[in-house]
């Protein structure tokens, strides 16, 4: 879906003359955004502009931060060439290694009965990194990758 098709859809749930009073933009700006690029006079829509950001600063806290605002998370997609059997057992002790290095992490935060903005914010980044390596491990299982790893032996005869 292309962000002026993705606007069009949020603008049949809230009016276009709302959401440019919320943000302070004429309506016609607001409007703007829906339309799709080689129709669009001005500036970008806010979500091309996010997507150039995040492309340029190669970094994936915008979309983070952007999940946490909406009560979600944020996971990369499993990276690409990793589709053999045998490299779903290196994923699997990635994964446990990942939930190994959060409790450590939450160990060394709740040592003293306290804990401190430093030590959450460890924690947070512990958990998110968890989450990111399961995924990629559950889509190579979803993908069928499990199937030839270990193959029921021969009975003997």
């Amino acid at each position: 879906m292309e962000s002026h098709e993705l606007l069009r859809d949020v603008f049949q749930k809230i009016s276009p003359k709302q959401a440019a009073a919320e943000l302070g933009l004429s309506l016609s700006m607001v409007y703007k955004w829906a339309e799709p690029p080689d129709q669009r006079s001005g500036a970008a829509n806010p979500l091309d502009r996010v997507a150039v950001l995040m492309q340029c600063s190669d970094d994936s806290l915008i979309a983070q931060w952007i999940c946490q605002k909406a009560g979600g998370f944020f996971v990369k997609n499993p990276r690409r060439g990793t589709d053999h059997p045998l490299h779903l057992v290196p994923a699997m002790n990635t994964v446990v290694q990942e939930f190994a290095d959060l409790l450590s992490a939450m160990a060394a935060a709740a040592h003293d009965s306290q804990i401190t903005a430093a030590e959450a914010k460890s924690v947070r980044a512990r958990w998110e990194e968890l989450k990111s390596v399961t995924e990629e491990f559950v889509r190579g299982c979803e993908g069928g990758n499990f199937r030839d790893i270990k193959k029921p032996s021969e009975p003997k005869k």
